[in-house]
């Protein structure tokens, strides 16, 4: 059995993390979402509300979990008997800085493999911090995220 940990803060959850992560729920057995309780950024929703957007926008995939975690990713995998971390790539520029941490995590866990995958190509723009200044100055963020978390985003900035 094979297990994934795609970690991140996913804050919030957009409909690109949702399209990797139902990507790699085809190539894994098990994936886990593991949601990042940071003290490092500085997050617009709670770790509450981050996995319960996360559990909500991806309860029809059977073999994807929801967790919270504070500690390193490699740590986690070790933990939770994980061979590999999935990331995101949306371009040259996160490519860079994710080919930088999968070596820095295979030198503190060689029993992890880092598996990058690209999201739909209508989703390859579109990241969390650009959904949050969005809906900040009151634009339609529907294009970029589910439902419940166009709401949240609306009661945050309102």
């Amino acid at each position: 059995m094979v297990t994934a940990i795609y970690p991140g803060t996913f804050d919030p959850i957009t409909k690109g993390h949702a399209d990797i992560t139902r990507r790699a729920a085809k190539l894994f057995d098990e994936v886990i979402i593991a949601v990042a309780d940071t003290t490092s950024k500085k997050t617009l929703f709670t770790i509450e509300e981050r996995i319960a957007f996360a559990r909500d926008v991806l309860s029809g995939t059977k073999n994807v979990q929801v967790i919270p975690f504070r500690a390193l990713a490699t740590d986690l995998a070790r933990e939770k008997r994980a061979s590999v971390i999935v990331r995101g790539i949306r371009a040259v520029s996160d490519f860079d800085y994710e080919f930088q941490m999968a070596g820095m995590n295979r030198q503190l866990n060689s029993g992890i493999e880092t598996v990058f995958l690209t999201p739909a190509e209508n989703l390859a723009c579109t990241t969390s911090s650009l959904v949050r200044e969005i809906a900040s100055l009151h634009g339609d963020v529907s294009l970029f995220v589910d439902s419940i978390v166009v709401t949240a985003l609306k009661n945050k900035f309102s």
